[in-house]
């Protein structure tokens, strides 16, 4: 298991943590109360800030049920949080649902996963070795 440290902004909130035994995600929450107009983007602040270890992101991704019971999202989805940043982790939420939604202080609005990753390296080459795809994009496989 991964410990990684965390601040709170705001010692009123719970601290994110997973819903279930087997959810990839936890639940951040809203540090304020915000209204987000139809067709409109607010950030939302969530009351924490956290220092992973190298070779970590946080990976911060929408909540399904916002999505299809409300029309919201997240811009920039998955948002990245870097390992080396220490300030309040914050959420871009975009309504493009029929009508305004209110943020509450509390609310669940977006999951952080927690991702290891590799520092890559590249290796100029003249030519890329073939593939069965080759050049083909943007619908070149079907749909």
């Amino acid at each position: 298991m991964l410990k990684i440290a965390i601040k709170r902004l705001d010692p009123d909130l719970p601290l994110p943590k997973y819903e279930t035994k087997q959810s990839a995600g936890m639940d951040l929450l809203a540090r304020e109360d915000k209204l987000i107009p139809r067709g409109e983007v607010r950030l939302i602040p969530t009351g924490i800030s956290i220092a992973l270890p190298s070779g970590y992101e946080a990976q911060i991704r929408p909540r399904s049920g916002l999505a299809l019971k409300h029309g919201l999202t997240l811009l920039n989805t998955p948002g990245t949080i870097d390992a080396d940043y220490r300030g309040e982790i914050g959420v871009i939420m975009a309504n493009f649902g029929p009508k305004e939604f209110q943020v509450t202080r509390g609310m669940r609005i977006a999951q952080m996963v927690i991702a290891k990753y590799d520092v890559a390296t590249w290796d100029e080459v003249d030519e890329l070795p073939s593939s069965e795809r080759g050049t083909g994009g943007f619908g070149s496989t079907g749909i």
